[in-house]
């Protein structure tokens, strides 16, 4: 389990679901529609929601209509929006704050993009000492072929992969599908 002292409870994590960042992404009807059930078992479940959303000068400007999370997907009052400008969502934002203030030490991660915010935030993660759960179909990229990298399905693919076999002293990793996600109470 985490190796934070007294963090014994979940949080779902939706990272830049955005309608810039996921307009042309790979299965994005379907990872969305996988994330808007995992949050309403999350809800149901009593389990915090935080939201990540991404804003950059150039190409994601705080407040354009790119930069806001897609019609889909509310953030129910209440629920952590946290503001981030680098691909790792704990780099220079509040996120270690408000999951410190909810005790949460496990973390369901969910969004995009694949290959870059969401990578980053799971490592930062377990990093930082959390469990980091990747949900492998609720996470999505746009195509960047063009610039030498492989198809969107294989980095999908190749991202559940190694996620699933990450392992660390007191933490654990891995990826679960979203009709498998189980959001349990808190255990001491």
């Amino acid at each position: 389990m985490t190796t934070l002292q007294g963090r014994p409870s979940t949080a779902l994590v939706v990272i830049d679901v955005q309608n810039d960042v996921v307009g042309g992404a790979y299965r994005r009807d379907e990872v969305v529609a996988n994330i808007g059930h995992l949050v309403e078992r999350a809800r149901e479940a009593r389990v915090p929601v935080v939201w990540v959303r991404h804003h950059d000068d150039d190409e994601l400007a705080t407040g354009s209509d790119g930069w806001q999370i897609v019609p889909e997907l509310v953030p129910a009052a209440g629920e952590a929006i946290v503001e981030k400008a680098y691909g790792d969502a704990f780099e220079d934002t509040t996120l270690e704050s408000v999951l410190a203030g909810l005790g949460v030490g496990r973390l369901v991660v969910t969004g995009a993009e694949t290959d870059a915010c969401v990578r980053s935030t799971l490592h930062g993660a377990f990093a930082r000492g959390y469990d980091a759960t990747l949900v492998s179909d609720a996470h999505t990229a746009g195509d960047k072929s063009a610039w030498g990298a492989p198809p969107v399905d294989l980095v999908i693919a190749h991202t559940n992969l190694y996620w699933s076999f990450q392992s660390a002293p007191g933490r654990t990793a891995g990826t679960v599908a979203t009709a498998d996600v189980v959001f349990a109470p808190a255990t001491a």
